[in-house]
């Protein structure tokens, strides 16, 4: 079993500051999750996505202080709300619910 269940995730990210380091280390959290938990690579591999491509965005550019205030608080929601241990209908809800979000808008 891996150590970094939802909610070791979700308490990690918030005592975090908002900037694009923290999305970077939270991807490398994501690939210890799905290498130790391969049961969970879907939703990690989604997860790692979604903030590479926030992290594109504001590569080599000022990142406003408002927008990362929101994408900040837009993925410790998606975080908080996940479930790596529910059910497979939980679980595939949640697959879906991170395929859709986007942490810009």
């Amino acid at each position: 079993m891996t150590e970094f269940v939802t909610s070791d995730l979700h308490a990690w990210l918030a005592r975090q500051h908002h900037g694009l380091r923290t999305f970077r280390t939270f991807q490398q959290k994501l690939e210890t999750l799905s290498s130790d938990d391969p049961g969970q690579r879907a939703v990690c591999r989604l997860l790692s996505g979604l903030v590479g491509s926030y992290i594109e965005a504001f590569d080599e550019e000022p990142l406003p202080v408002a927008v990362a205030d929101r994408a900040y608080g837009r993925l410790l929601d998606l975080v908080a709300s996940l479930d790596l241990r529910g059910n497979a209908e939980r679980r595939l809800a949640d697959i879906n619910r991170v395929a859709t979000c986007d942490l810009l808008h």
